[in-house]
């Protein structure tokens, strides 16, 4: 059974409409209506089947289910050379931000050092949905014990009007306001991000139960 086989039997008409609203950007005719973890036991069987390679430069892929696939398969890889070399292929062909946001490389977590340079040169592209996955690295992997004052300022410096773009620069503001809130709170006393930015960081951390009530009412007095 291939791939294909293989989602088309646990495809979920119902399922693939809910999710065409989700990502409307790409064309409904490219969801099979596959739940995630349904998707993430095909991969492992990808991964374990010794054809994992075969299907990772089998590009581009036809169907959104495959891109993500794709992803929790390139996940899985433990050499971070090959890893990154993998994720670095596949980024310019990543069309929707549920194939950017799904998975994040076990490789990455152990090689951050090495990981910076790439997630620099991610953030800077032009392509939306790279500078999305760099940024979510930053967001994932930089705001704990390897944070770096330089990091914010690299996201508050990436500009371009795409609302998936805006939207994680948003949450990665509003993610960093719950785990290094003295380094970020200056970026909203100071009005350093663009506007639609600012406001949306806010009110995603005043949802978030991350942010301190005492934080929340301080923050509220800056939207």
């Amino acid at each position: 059974m291939d791939l294909y086989d293989k989602l088309i039997e646990v495809r979920d008409p119902e399922y693939r409409d809910f999710q065409a609203k989700l990502v409307p950007n790409i064309p409904a005719e490219t969801i099979l209506g596959v739940r995630t973890p349904d998707m993430r036991r095909i991969a492992k069987e990808v991964f374990a089947s010794g054809k994992a390679e075969e299907f990772l430069k089998d590009l581009p892929h036809r169907y959104y289910e495959e891109n993500l696939i794709h992803f929790f398969v390139l996940a899985m890889i433990k050499d971070f050379d090959e890893c990154v070399k993998g994720v670095e292929a596949f980024l310019p062909y990543v069309d929707c931000w549920p194939a950017s946001d799904q998975a994040t490389p076990k490789a990455f977590t152990k090689n951050h050092e090495r990981l910076l340079p790439y997630i620099r040169k991610w953030v800077a592209s032009d392509h939306v949905y790279t500078a999305r996955f760099g940024i979510r690295m930053l967001m994932n992997e930089f705001l704990g014990e390897d944070f770096r004052e330089e990091f914010p300022e690299l996201v508050a410096s990436k500009k371009g009007d795409d609302y998936y773009l805006k939207m994680m620069i948003a949450w990665y503001f509003a993610t960093a306001l719950a785990k290094r809130y003295d380094e970020t709170v200056k970026y909203f006393e100071e009005r350093r991000l663009e506007e639609w930015v600012h406001r949306k960081a806010i009110q995603k951390a005043l949802e978030s139960f991350r942010v301190t009530e005492e934080h929340k009412e301080y923050l509220k007095s800056l939207r």
